[in-house]
C-alpha cells in the first residue's frame, strides 16, 4: 500500500482496530491445497470506510468476502471497528500495526487488545525516524545491505516478543526490498536469510514483488514455510522493474485479471505452499470504476482460484 501523511499513533491504531471481532485460525488450519477464505485488505476501500464504515463492511460481506485485514488509514477506534466487523459477519485475523514507529511492547499490547492472530509491520525501517513518510521514504529507497540486516534483527526481536505475547509477527513487503544491492543481492533475500522462521513469518505482497521484477511463484516455491499470508493485486504496464517506492514510473493499478500479473499462478503457488490467508488489495487511484465496484470485480476474479 502507498502511505502518505504523518504516521501518528492515533492514526495507526484507528486503522487496525479489528481484532476483538477476529475469529483467529490456528496455525495450519488451511493446509496446502485446501480452500482459503476470500479476504480483502481494507486499504482498497478506505474512502468508503471513512464515509460509511458499517455500510461498507456489510457490502463487502454481501459481495462474498469472508475476511478483512485492517489498514492504518482507517478512522475507527478498535472498539468501534470490532463491533462493526462482528455485525457485518466478517473475520479479522490480521492487523497492520506501528512496528518500528513506537515501542514494541505497546504495539503488542494493542495487538492483544484487538484480538488478532497476526501482527504485521506495514513498513519496518532499520531505525526510528521522526516525522511522516516525507522523512521515511527517502531512507527506504536508499537502504543498504547493512540496513537490511538491521531490519532483520529488529524483526527477530519483535517476533520473539510477539511470540511471548501469544501473537505471530509478519513482515509485509513493498518493492524497495528487491533493489539490487550489488552482485544480485536484495534486501528481501537478506530478510529471508537472517530472520528466525520460528518467530518471523512473511505476508507476501505479490503485486509489489512483480513490479520490482521478482517472481512471487518462485519465492513461494523456494520458501514455503515462511509465508503465512498473501496480498494479491494487479498492475497494467509492468514492463520493467521498478524498485523505488512511490516512483512515478510505477505501473498503473487495476482490477485482478485486467493487468500483467499472473494472479492465478500466484494463488495456486500460495495454496500449495500452505498460506492461511489471501487478501486482495487494489492500489488507488481508481480510474475505471469506484472502489466498491472494483472490489466486486476483484472478488469475482479471486474466488474461483481459492478452491
Amino acid at each position: 500500500m502507498r502511505e502518505s501523511g504523518a504516521m501518528t499513533r492515533r492514526g495507526f491504531l484507528r486503522g487496525v482496530g479489528s481484532g476483538a471481532a477476529a475469529m483467529a485460525l490456528a496455525p495450519g488450519a488451511w493446509a496446502a491445497g485446501r480452500t482459503v477464505p476470500a479476504g480483502i485488505q481494507l486499504y482498497t476501500v478506505g474512502s468508503d470506510l471513512t464515509k460509511d464504515p458499517a455500510g461498507t463492511l456489510k457490502k463487502l460481506r454481501e459481495i462474498g468476502f469472508v475476511e478483512v485485514e485492517t489498514s492504518p488509514m482507517m478512522k475507527q477506534t478498535p472498539v468501534e471497528f470490532a463491533a462493526l466487523a462482528r455485525e457485518a459477519g466478517l473475520r479479522v485475523p490480521s492487523a497492520h500495526l506501528m512496528f518500528g514507529f513506537e515501542e514494541t511492547e505497546k504495539v503488542l499490547e494493542d495487538g492483544k487488545t484487538l484480538g488478532v492472530q497476526y501482527v504485521v509491520s506495514t513498513i519496518l525501517p532499520p531505525r526510528t525516524v521522526a516525522g511522516g513518510m516525507q522523512n521515511v521514504l527517502p531512507m527506504l529507497n536508499a537502504l543498504t545491505a547493512e540496513d537490511f540486516r538491521k531490519v532483520a534483527a529488529r524483526a527477530n526481536e519483535m517476533g520473539q516478543k510477539a511470540k511471548a505475547a501469544g501473537l505471530q509477527y509478519a513482515y509485509h513487503n513493498h518493492n524497495f526490498e528487491f533493489r539490487d544491492l550489488g552482485g544480485g543481492e536484495t534486501g528481501y533475500a537478506i530478510l529471508l536469510r537472517e530472520t528466525d522462521p520460528a518467530v518471523v513469518q512473511f505476508e507476501a505482497d505479490t503485486g509489489w514483488m512483480r513490479v520490482a521484477g521478482a517472481d512471487p511463484v518462485k519465492l513461494l516455491e523456494e520458501h514455503p514455510k515462511r509465508f503465512a499470508m498473501l496480498h494479491v493485486k494487479d498492475f497494467k504496464g509492468v514492463t520493467k522493474p521498478v524498485t523505488a517506492l512511490m516512483s512515478p514510473d510505477a505501473p498503473k493499478p487495476t482490477e485482478l485479471g485486467r493487468g500483467d500479473v499472473d494472479v492465478k499462478a500466484i494463488v495456486a503457488a500460495g495454496r500449495k505452499a500452505g498460506v492461511r490467508h489471501i487478501f486482495v488489495e487494489q492500489e488507488p487511484p481508481f480510474t475505471e470504476m469506484p472502489a466498491m465496484e472494483a472490489a466486486a470485480v476483484d472478488y469475482a476474479a479471486l474466488r474461483p482460484m481459492l478452491g
